[in-house]
């Protein structure tokens, strides 16, 4: 029985960033859909299907990524959220998505500083998403 790849939706405003996470992503087993913005993206929530989105934090506005998250959260709550961001190195402020209460507050169920290193990531997606690592 051949099984379809899991399919994640990676949100990001910097296209360098975008397109390495695409390859990784793919080259890992991953199908992606990828938006340059948040408004583009919730474009692609409401009409594509994806199994996890991973987003930036800050995209349009300082804050555009807790918005998408919810959103994501709205249209499914079982939707895995991981937020990559570099807020802690560009203003000094750190997130957690380490209790329930944080998790609901920020929309995401894990929260990860950039630069993301991809082991990590890929650890995350595979607990997220139940997979075998």
């Amino acid at each position: 029985m051949t099984t379809l790849p899991r399919t994640i939706l990676v949100v990001d405003d910097n296209p360098d960033f975008l397109e390495q996470m695409k390859l990784q992503l793919e080259a890992g087993g991953f199908a992606t859909v990828t938006a340059e913005s948040a408004a583009q993206a919730r474009e692609l929530v409401v009409s594509t299907g994806f199994d996890l989105a991973i987003c930036d934090l800050m995209m349009e506005h300082a804050d555009s990524g807790f918005g998408l998250a919810h959103a994501i959260k709205r249209k499914d709550p079982r939707i895995p959220v991981i937020m990559v961001t570099a807020v802690a190195s560009e203003a000094g402020i750190a997130f957690d998505a380490a209790s329930k209460g944080e998790r609901a507050w920020a929309g995401a169920d894990v929260i990860l500083d950039k630069p993301v290193r991809f082991e990590q990531l890929i650890r995350e997606i595979n607990r997220l998403l139940k997979l075998n690592a």
